[in-house]
């Protein structure tokens, strides 16, 4: 069984792309993409949506080891987010009422650091990850500032699924939040290295598994 896995694993990975980002997208939290959540809570949104992404997009690009690998997994994930947003636009929910997040941007600096480095796995852990964490919170700020009215959406469209507790407030200026995105920028920065490190290391034990 080990050595019809390990033949057929490139031919495969189209589709399990595909069966992990949507896994990750679900399991990083429904409600990170409704844009009130994500604009009243962006650090934590930045720090879930950095993560998510760099241990998917490591995972998959040190598996096929080409440089592109991660801004393809990235792709993937926002064609199935642009899907759910126009569910709900479908739906009768005004088009900004979900937002999406912007992937595509830092994976394509994990990739880049993977090429230029010559296909370091350990560069791309540390130099990538970090890039990744620093730059996601940036691109996606820049997104939330084209919403029209984030907070007017979250009180004028409440969410059928929005238990109580996650009620939007409008945001507090204090001496954390005054820069969310340096904030942001900083935990991701840091929590995406071992989160890197984490995709690289299951990347390993797949060849392990399928070595028998």
């Amino acid at each position: 069984v080990m050595v019809w896995l390990r033949r057929t694993t490139h031919p495969t990975f189209p589709s399990s792309s595909c069966c992990n980002s949507t896994l990750l997208t679900i399991n990083a939290g429904d409600y990170i993409f409704y844009t009130d959540w994500a604009w009243t809570s962006f650090v934590v949104f930045s720090i879930s949506q950095s993560t998510m992404l760099v241990v998917g997009a490591i995972y998959y690009m040190l598996f096929t080891g080409v440089p592109g690998t991660a801004t393809y997994y990235a792709t993937i994930m926002t064609i199935y987010t642009w899907v759910a947003k126009g569910a709900w636009f479908a739906l009768g929910y005004p088009y900004d009422f979900i937002v999406v997040p912007v992937w595509i941007p830092s994976a394509m600096l994990l990739d880049l650091t993977y090429w230029a480095t010559r296909r370091n796995k350990h560069a791309a852990i540390i130099v990538g990850g970090s890039l990744v964490g620093l730059s996601l919170p940036i691109f996606n700020m820049i997104n939330l500032l084209l919403v029209k009215d984030p907070l007017e959406m979250a009180f004028k469209y409440p969410r059928p699924t929005l238990p109580p507790y996650m009620t939007p407030i409008e945001p507090r200026v204090g001496k954390f939040y005054n820069s969310p995105v340096a904030l942001g920028s900083g935990a991701g920065a840091v929590l995406s290295v071992p989160i890197a490190a984490l995709g690289a290391k299951l990347n390993t034990w797949t060849y392990s598994e399928m070595a028998a």
